[in-house]
């Protein structure tokens, strides 16, 4: 009897594996979202002193590092060196656009760049190990890792199903994907901090709250107004650094050839 009837192609087996741990990823930073919600730990804004911080961390750190491993074999070697420019722009246009009066964030460029060269598990873990980092110096941010790595996840989805294909559908991709990610945020804000960490994000709510609104409603309102906008330009900016790069350089990144990401692409 051929072996190849009884044993599993070695192949299939790693893609397999690989999939097992992006889940296992996936699942991780699912119940970290979920213990921050039920539990409310207000503490969590203390930085390493919090017993709850330290959960959240290791949580969304076992779940980034999951995916990383799972995704790591299908990653060129232009991936790696691209992750941690992208981390620096997530959190540098963050940090600089969250204290200012513009109620949107851009602290998603990064992450949605990746996703759309890597394929949606990249963008997943970029996104967590964005708001792992930014924690460091900036607690309040770690709580919404989980929402980051929606974000990844769902560029990397939209890619895959030809959003950057015609310029004009990606800034609907982003509009699309900044709701869902506003309503998984929104629980955070509400329970976690009670509000939200930006100036002008944080004067919609008030706004919200002053007409009679809960406070979750108040914060899914300003969310739905915020994230889509957000996202759409996020998206818009990420469609125009892909077309600005030589297509020599993007055809290195297997997933954009497979799935046709890019106009004039041809798929495997």
């Amino acid at each position: 009897m051929s072996s190849s009837l009884t044993l599993p192609a070695p192949g299939k087996a790693a893609g397999r594996n690989r999939r097992l741990l992006e889940i296992l990823g996936g699942v991780a930073i699912a119940g970290t979202y979920l213990y921050l919600v039920l539990n409310q730990p207000a503490d969590i804004v203390n930085g390493l002193s919090s017993g709850a911080t330290l959960l959240a961390l290791a949580g969304f750190l076992l779940g980034a590092v999951l995916l990383i491993v799972g995704v790591l074999p299908t990653l060129p070697t232009s991936t790696l060196v691209l992750l941690p420019v992208a981390l620096v722009l997530n959190i540098v246009l963050g940090q600089f656009v969250g204290s200012t009066l513009v109620p949107f964030y851009l602290d998603a460029i990064g992450t949605v760049l990746i996703a759309a060269l890597a394929g949606p598990a990249a963008g997943a873990a970029t996104g967590a190990l964005s708001s792992i980092v930014w924690s460091l110096f900036n607690p309040t941010v770690l709580p919404f890792a989980a929402g980051a790595a929606l974000i990844g996840f769902l560029a990397g989805v939209a890619a895959r199903y030809g959003a950057f294909r015609r310029f004009y559908f990606a800034p609907v991709a982003g509009f699309l994907t900044g709701i869902v990610a506003g309503v998984f945020s929104a629980p955070i804000a509400a329970f976690v901090y009670g509000g939200t960490s930006g100036l002008a994000t944080g004067a919609v709510v008030s706004a919200f709250r002053a007409m009679g609104d809960s406070l979750l409603g108040a914060i899914t309102k300003q969310a739905l107004i915020s994230d889509p906008m957000d996202k759409a330009i996020v998206f818009t900016i990420v469609a125009v650094l892909l077309y600005a790069l030589p297509r020599r350089t993007t055809l290195r990144f297997p997933f954009i050839s497979r799935f046709r990401v890019l106009a004039g692409t041809r798929g495997a």
